[in-house]
C-alpha cells in the first residue's frame, strides 16, 4: 500500500469531529466509501479521494459471527480457500446480516465431518458457540443421510440401534432407519471418527456418500454445495 497521502481513519475523525477510535469503527463497519466503493481498512491511505460517510452509519465494533456452509465431499476442510468467502454467500441467507470483511477473520471450524463425508459445516467468531460445540458435542445431536449398498444383515439396524459391539468397545447407540430403498438417515451424539462408515460395514453395507443436514437445531437447509450463510440472531444448537 502507498504511504502517500492520509490513513482513511484519520480524514473520517476530521469530517466527523470524532475520536480516532470512533473513526476506525465507522471504518471497519463498512459504512465509509472512498469515491463510490466501500472501503474497510482504517490505514488506506487517502489523497485526494472523494469519502462519504453512511447516513445511517454507527460507531460499533464489528460482531462476532457464526457461519454455516454445505461443504462439499472434494473439499480439504484444512484449506481455508475452501472455507466461506464473500462470492460464495447463499442468495437464500435470510438473516439480513450486512456482510464485512471482518466477518471472515479469525474464524475457527468446528465438529468436523466424517471422512469423505460432504454437507453442513460451522465457521466461528464467537467463542460462546465455539465452546458449545465442543464442550458440549456429546451431548449434541448430529444427523447424515446415508447412501449405502448392499443388504445389511439380519436385525443390523437393530444392532446399530442399541450400540454396535466392535473388537472389545462398543460404539454410541444411534437411531438409523430407511429413508429410501438405498438411504439410511443417522441421527447420533458423540459421533466418532469413521464411526458411520464402520457401523454399515459390520452389518454388510458400503456408504457410498454421506451427508450431514443437521447439528443440533441447526439444519442445512437447501445451501448448494459450497454456499453459506449467517447463523441468524434466533437459531441456538
Amino acid at each position: 500500500m502507498s504511504t502517500e497521502g492520509v490513513r482513511l481513519a484519520k480524514c473520517v475523525a476530521r469530517m466527523l469531529s470524532c475520536s480516532r477510535r470512533e473513526a476506525e469503527l465507522y471504518v471497519t463497519g463498512g459504512w465509509v466509501s472512498v469515491d463510490g466503493q466501500v472501503v474497510e481498512e482504517p490505514q488506506f491511505r487517502i489523497v485526494q479521494q472523494k469519502i462519504e460517510v453512511h447516513p445511517e452509519a454507527k460507531p460499533e465494533p464489528v460482531g462476532l459471527v457464526t457461519l454455516v456452509m454445505h461443504q462439499g465431499a472434494d473439499c480439504d476442510p484444512n484449506d481455508p480457500t475452501s472455507w466461506p468467502a464473500p462470492a460464495t454467500r447463499s442468495p437464500l441467507d435470510a438473516s439480513g446480516v450486512r456482510m464485512l470483511n471482518g466477518h471472515f477473520k479469525r474464524l475457527t471450524p468446528t465438529l468436523p465431518l466424517e471422512a469423505r463425508a460432504e454437507g453442513l459445516v460451522v465457521f466461528t467468531q464467537d467463542w460462546r458457540v465455539l465452546r458449545k460445540l465442543t464442550e458440549d458435542a456429546d451431548r449434541i445431536e448430529q444427523e447424515y443421510n446415508v447412501e449405502v449398498a448392499g443388504e445389511p444383515a439380519t436385525g443390523g439396524l437393530e444392532l446399530l440401534r442399541r450400540g454396535l459391539r466392535i473388537e472389545r468397545r462398543t460404539l454410541p447407540p444411534v437411531k438409523v432407519s430407511w429413508q429410501s430403498e438405498h438411504r439410511l438417515r443417522f441421527a447420533l451424539k458423540g459421533l466418532q471418527p469413521g464411526q458411520i462408515r464402520l457401523s454399515c460395514e459390520n452389518i454388510g453395507l458400503a456408504v457410498l456418500n454421506a451427508r450431514r443436514i443437521r447439528i443440533g437445531r441447526v439444519s442445512m437447509g437447501k445451501l448448494a454445495a459450497g454456499q453459506w450463510r449467517y447463523l441468524s440472531a434466533g437459531e441456538r444448537f
